[in-house]
């Protein structure tokens, strides 16, 4: 079989559906995505992620990438030039390998099989920056946070920006993505004690028990939580804030309540 050209114009078809990509509403309605980076797309083959097609530059593939592409296994892949891979690579990837993948699913079906009996989960509600939400994402990796519910999302998780800050973890962490009202809903049904960021609240989160089935629910930075989370069922915890400002990003205020809890849940006995 005679071997395909090099891709090497921005203009041809191909090219320009895998820019598409970058666009949340072309991503919902292809269900696929584009992942950047020989770290990330290697997360992506060792999780089990379907893999459409591997976008390689020869000339400019690390030795990363070269292990990744091996063990892609038959994965069909398409050359294109150095300079191509550059305009179509986020930011300042030049390890020479693009994949596109299958969207996974994120429907609370799936996310729920995959939960343990007493989950520790954390539910973050509108918001909006994609480097926030993989960042948190990267938090409940190393925390051993069980799911994600992304609630009332104004970014989706496959932005390349929340792929990237993830490292790659948004393929590992159990996720839903679902409306509020549907989010706690679910909880409520299950049994799941509900655990609120709120900067007013009396009680810090140190003296608030986070073991068992619970979920730690965070706001946008801008507007905190709504309504939805502030009833006599949930439980406030603030952050003691002891500067001027009145709150911490929210992948921070994520990163110390989920280690809290970790640290809580390893020193219960049994």
């Amino acid at each position: 079989m005679p071997h395909a050209p090099q891709l090497t114009s921005i203009h041809n078809p191909r090219v320009r559906a895998w820019r598409e990509l970058r666009e949340s509403r072309e991503r919902r309605r292809r269900g696929l995505l584009l992942i950047d980076g020989a770290r990330e797309i290697g997360r992506a083959v060792s999780l089990g992620v379907p893999l459409e097609e591997l976008i390689v530059s020869p000339a400019s593939m690390t030795p990363e990438a070269r292990e990744v592409v091996a063990a892609a296994g038959d994965v069909p892949r398409t050359e294109v030039s150095a300079e191509l891979l550059g305009r179509l690579a986020f930011g300042d990837r030049d390890d020479g390998l693009l994949a596109v993948a299958r969207i996974p699913d994120v429907g609370l079906e799936g996310f729920e099989r995959r939960l343990p009996a007493t989950p520790l989960l954390m539910v973050l509600e509108a918001v909006e920056k994609p480097g926030n939400l993989g960042a948190v994402l990267r938090t409940a990796d190393g925390a051993g946070v069980d799911g994600v519910i992304v609630a009332d999302p104004t970014t989706d998780p496959w932005n390349p920006n929340c792929i990237r800050a993830s490292m790659g973890t948004v393929f590992r962490v159990p996720l839903a993505v679902i409306d509020t009202a549907t989010a706690r809903d679910w909880l409520t049904e299950r049994s799941v004690r509900v655990v609120t960021a709120v900067v007013e609240a009396p009680l810090t989160y140190t003296d608030a028990d986070l073991t068992g089935s619970v979920a730690l629910v965070l706001g946008s930075e801008a507007d905190g939580l709504t309504d939805t989370w502030r009833d006599p069922d949930t439980l406030p915890v603030r952050i003691p804030m002891l500067g001027i400002a009145d709150s911490l990003n929210v992948s921070v205020s994520a990163a110390v309540l989920a280690y809290e809890a970790r640290r809580q849940r390893d020193a219960r006995p049994g």
